[in-house]
């Protein structure tokens, strides 16, 4: 949040010294006011951003060749007059966890700002302890008998502030799908969120096998793609796309294709068949909710 602070009040300093420069007779009339107007509009997209980048190249020469004081402090910040993106990025320790407060606060602002959590369901740099994202029924650390209780999800919470762009992604599983989200958060003005599933050697198997997994996270209906877009609601659209198919792999079979749920049958062996069956339900509910949601009907079809 800092940081998209930091770039907006660069931003608005550089157009102050681009409207002293001009009254000062500094720079070209017409390119002043085209840059200006391409700065307030935040055009994001690409083809925008280059001729934006090109009119900044001739703004800096100008301010070269006229070397006043303000054109020499516009040099500085001429940059910031280009549509900058704004990303933060961390795990699901610190989205789901620890740092969720803070990740609220910023989402709920309506600030420009990008978020990507990499949902590794556990708190990978300190050594695999179990996060409010780890799945019910998985061993992790301080969760030696498994999971009791339910993974919290992040995306619905998100969703229910109307205003944020939300998706669910797994590259492993559908890259186009996850192309397509990051270019469609990074066009929407205003705060967005993916949380991409992201696999772990704590997950318990050979991390080169990692996209494999990706793909029955989402065929077994454990980690349904999804995203929700602020702008189709103002299009009368349901905002919640639902992108995955319905799934074709057991959940369980899934599941214990992973140490960290197959090492409860061991170790726990009379408690393991009761979390995988509330393991189950908790994936057939949110999936059902998810679905539940993607298909109310529009705005625009309830008239």
């Amino acid at each position: 949040m800092g940081m998209r602070l930091a770039v907006n009040e660069f931003k608005k300093r550089g157009l102050e010294l681009l409207e002293k420069s001009l009254a000062d007779g500094c720079i070209n009339p017409e390119l002043a006011g085209e840059i200006k107007t391409s700065t307030l509009a935040e055009e994001a997209e690409q083809a925008a951003v280059e001729k934006q980048r090109e009119r900044i190249e001739q703004l800096k020469k100008q301010c070269q060749e006229s070397n006043c004081p303000t054109c020499r402090e516009l040099l500085t910040l001429a940059d910031y007059l280009v549509h900058k993106s704004v990303w933060a990025v961390g795990g699901d320790g610190w989205a789901y966890d620890i740092g969720y407060g803070g990740l609220d606060h910023v989402l709920a602002s309506g600030a420009n700002v990008n978020v990507l959590v990499l949902d590794t369901e556990v708190y990978s740099n300190t050594g695999g302890q179990m996060s409010k994202s780890t799945p019910r029924a998985a061993i992790a650390k301080f969760a030696a008998a498994g999971k009791p209780t339910a993974k919290k999800v992040l995306a619905v919470l998100a969703m229910t502030y109307g205003n944020i762009y939300v998706a669910r992604v797994a590259i492993g599983a559908n890259p186009g799908h996850t192309v397509k989200a990051f270019i469609e958060a990074e066009k929407y003005n205003g705060p967005s969120l993916i949380i991409a599933y992201s696999h772990c050697i704590a997950h318990g198997y050979n991390l080169t096998n990692g996209y494999e997994h990706q793909k029955q996270a989402v065929a077994s209906g454990y980690w349904p793609l999804c995203r929700f877009n602020p702008e189709l609601k103002q299009q009368g659209k349901n905002p919640l796309q639902l992108d995955s198919k319905a799934p074709t792999v057991d959940f369980e079979q899934y599941a214990y294709s992973e140490n960290r749920y197959r090492a409860l049958k061991q170790s726990q062996p009379q408690l393991a068949p009761q979390l995988m069956e509330l393991a189950k339900k908790d994936v057939a509910q949110r999936l059902n909710f998810l679905q539940s949601l993607a298909n109310l009907p529009s705005d625009s079809e309830s008239k």
